[in-house]
């Protein structure tokens, strides 16, 4: 469960050349919600003092979203990408730390943070599975993981509407702000298509985590999801 080697190469290559339109573009294919859904999952989950992990944090979007809620808070950013990393103090000025690395091997102790993080990239993993895993054993007892990203609904023809939105509207919006480079969104189309439903996703970290919070929006086409540790 995840995206074969192969094509997470393809994906990691995309994501590495629309750096410069990547925000730009993320705001205008999520309608202007990203930053929306991305606050609406952290809020009231991070505490002052707490350590936080963004995981697959690409900029920070999601770490700054939660500075935006909560000051005072260490974070580390995690990402396959250290061309994302090296840009991230163009949208943090706090000075976190950084670490280079996949989900499925998270180079960290156990046991380590209060808060971990998934902004619009756990849909990206190799193995969906070990990455929750991971994610788990990194947190401390009582930690939450907070995980914003397109939510793949149960129901069958809400889900072609989602795939009809990523396929024929995605594209013409992603050129239209972007070019041709924004055509490399396209990519989406293939993580989602290799995603969970949402019945899914849940039912694997039912296995790990005690208490799961779960809010939809776009009738199930955009997921909040609070697990507890």
């Amino acid at each position: 469960m995840g995206l074969e080697k192969e094509y997470w190469k393809k994906v990691v290559k995309s994501l590495n050349d629309i750096i410069p339109i990547y925000n730009k573009i993320n705001f205008y294919i999520s309608l202007g919600k990203d930053e929306e859904y991305r606050r609406l999952g952290i809020d009231g989950n991070i505490k002052e003092n707490d350590l936080v992990l963004d995981a697959g944090s690409g900029f920070g979007n999601m770490s700054k979203s939660a500075l935006a809620k909560t000051k005072n808070v260490r974070i580390t950013l995690f990402d396959p990408l250290t061309s994302m990393l090296k840009n991230s103090h163009k949208h943090l000025h706090n000075n976190p730390d950084m670490i280079s690395g996949i989900f499925e091997y998270i180079p960290i102790r156990s046991d380590k943070f209060d808060v971990a993080l998934c902004g619009y990239s756990l849909r990206d993993a190799l193995n969906v599975e070990t990455a929750i895993s991971e994610i788990h054993r990194v947190l401390k007892k009582g930690g939450r993981w907070i995980i914003v990203d397109l939510g793949k609904p149960d129901k069958k023809i809400v889900r072609l509407g989602v795939l009809f939105y990523l396929y024929a509207i995605l594209p013409i919006i992603a050129f239209l702000a972007g070019g041709k480079l924004g055509l490399k969104f396209n990519r989406i189309c293939g993580t989602y298509e290799r995603w969970l439903t949402n019945k899914s996703l849940l039912k694997l970290l039912k296995v790990k985590f005690t208490k799961i919070e779960v809010h939809e929006r776009l009738m199930g086409g955009a997921i909040m999801i609070i697990g507890h540790k």
